[in-house]
């Protein structure tokens, strides 16, 4: 699984979670910051990425559009970058249940 971190997510969380995720990317890095969802959607998908985000505009696309690409969606309020790493670490296992699960789009984590 590779994520593509949203706009509202730092661009130093990409990095911080490549020995998990490798190949993983903030939309900055693709000059997608400033895309519209549905650009970013069709990117994710094109190039096989998991949206993590904290936005719920992305889970919303992901009940109308289906999948992939899938959603992380983080469910954190105003926090830090090492919040929201730790909590992804935290979860590592039912990531990759997530990942090969051809039944959910959406995962919410909190």
């Amino acid at each position: 699984m590779k994520l593509l971190v949203d706009q509202n997510l730092s661009p130093k969380l990409s990095g911080r979670l490549q020995d998990l995720y490798p190949g993983s990317a903030h939309v900055l890095e693709f000059h997608l910051d400033e895309a519209d969802d549905p650009i970013v959607w069709s990117f994710a998908e094109r190039e096989g990425f998991t949206i993590v985000t904290k936005d719920d505009d992305f889970s919303e696309l992901s009940l109308i559009r289906g999948f992939p690409p899938k959603v992380l969606h983080i469910g954190l309020g105003n926090c830090s970058t090492q919040s929201v790493e730790s909590l992804i670490r935290a979860h590592v296992a039912e990531l990759k249940d997530f990942e090969a699960d051809n039944e959910r789009g959406i995962l919410f984590l909190c």
